[in-house]
């Protein structure tokens, strides 16, 4: 590589090390999404509530549910009251959680509901109708509580929140505990209503044995105003709760991780999600100690052909379509010859008796074949011409001899 490549490389290097940098210790933006999950510690989370709720109910059980309240109320302790907490920034309950909460509230329990929404089924049963007035941008509201026990304070929403409300409710069954105030001038869509505007956003309804506490503002009860100085109003709300046992919905959640894996039901069951885990991790093991005790794949090496065969094939054909048998018969019998001097050792300049007892003894063959292919070699060096069937003649020997 030469120089100015080096420099090259050397300035997309630092570039690239700086982009890294930049992003790793530039600061966060601050995520604005309403969660409500007890563990989200984010503006519209509500990690603050959840950690003081101990405080708030001294002595009694929290109990964070991340299922549906129709699998919790209906197999609780019928025996024992209790609370309910749900905080979302929408509320919708199916038929059959409806009736559960309905249930559980007319036993003798309460419920505490704090959503800008309750649904239609848990709406109409209760008789409440809530209206959400928008504005070109976030409004600026005031809420308040009307018990005269607490501090007559006004406490102030500024982000995230706009002026909803109950425009109706059942006068026979609800009391009101709180309002919200709104200022039409704050840029209010086709409003022909004065200026500043008070509406409820907290009651209490009777139903059954039981009350059910809704509150139009679940903003309030998030870490964003809980560390406002707006942690007294949410104590205040929470304290017309029986000093019972709590149960914290953390299932009906905008912030809810919501697994969508077909494993999903495998990981949701305990026994199973460590069965597979376990099962997981054993195989990473086996894996790793088997690829280090496996030996590595050794290439198959062909081994080289003998091409002799081959190529005495090729000319014993190609002197066959020729017909020259004087040829091919001389060369096979100095190709024996020389294989008797090269093996055994014996001069061949001269064949005779002496040659054939020689060649006899060391190849271990009778002295009778022995002479037989000798006399068969001297009387075709003696021809001048051959035929076709002296070169098979001489082959069957020399297939008999071995050679």
């Amino acid at each position: 590589m030469d120089k100015r490549s080096k420099i090259i490389l050397a300035i997309f290097l630092a570039v690239l090390i700086g982009i890294v940098v930049t992003e790793i210790v530039r600061p966060k933006p601050l995520n604005w999404r309403p969660s409500y999950t007890a563990s989200d510690r984010i503006p519209f989370g509500c990690y603050v509530l959840y950690e003081e709720l101990p405080n708030l109910f001294p002595e009694q059980e929290i109990y964070s549910s991340n299922e549906s309240l129709y699998n919790i109320l209906a197999n609780r302790d019928t025996s024992k009251t209790s609370n309910y907490l749900l905080i979302n920034d929408f509320l919708d309950l199916d038929k059959q959680e409806t009736n559960q909460l309905l249930q559980y509230v007319s036993d003798g329990n309460d419920s505490f509901i704090a959503a800008t929404g309750f649904g239609t089924i848990l709406s109409d049963t209760l008789n409440i109708k809530v209206e959400t007035q928008y504005s070109v941008m976030e409004d600026t509201v005031q809420i308040r509580l009307t018990n005269n026990s607490f501090t007559k304070k006004n406490y102030t929403l500024t982000r995230g929140v706009y002026n909803t409300h109950f425009s109706s409710v059942d006068s026979l069954n609800t009391t009101i505990l709180g309002y919200i105030s709104f200022d039409t001038k704050k840029g209010l869509i086709n409003s022909a209503s004065p200026e500043k505007t008070e509406s409820p956003n907290f009651v209490r309804i009777k139903f059954g044995k039981g009350n059910f506490y809704l509150n139009t503002t679940p903003q309030t009860y998030t870490n964003y105003y809980m560390l406002k100085d707006n942690a007294g109003y949410v104590a205040n709300t929470l304290s017309y709760l029986k000093d019972k046992h709590v149960y914290w919905d953390n299932y009906k959640k905008s912030g809810r991780i919501v697994i969508d894996s077909p494993m999903r039901f495998v990981l949701n069951q305990k026994p199973l999600k460590w069965a597979y885990y376990l099962s997981m991790i054993g195989l990473l093991i086996f894996i790793i100690f088997k690829a280090k005790r496996e030996q590595r794949i050794i290439p198959v090496i062909e081994p080289l052909q003998n091409s002799s065969i081959e190529f005495a094939k090729t000319v014993g054909g190609l002197y066959y379509e020729h017909k020259d048998f004087t040829d091919l018969i001389s060369k096979k019998i100095n190709f024996f010859l020389e294989h008797i001097r090269s093996h055994y050792y014996l001069n061949i300049e001269s064949i005779n008796e002496k040659t054939a007892r020689d060649l006899s003894a060391k190849s271990g063959k009778p002295i009778s074949e022995t002479q037989d292919i000798l006399d068969l070699i001297i009387h075709l060096k003696s021809k001048t011409h051959h035929s076709e069937q002296d070169v098979i003649h001489l082959n069957r020997k020399l297939n008999q001899f071995n050679i």
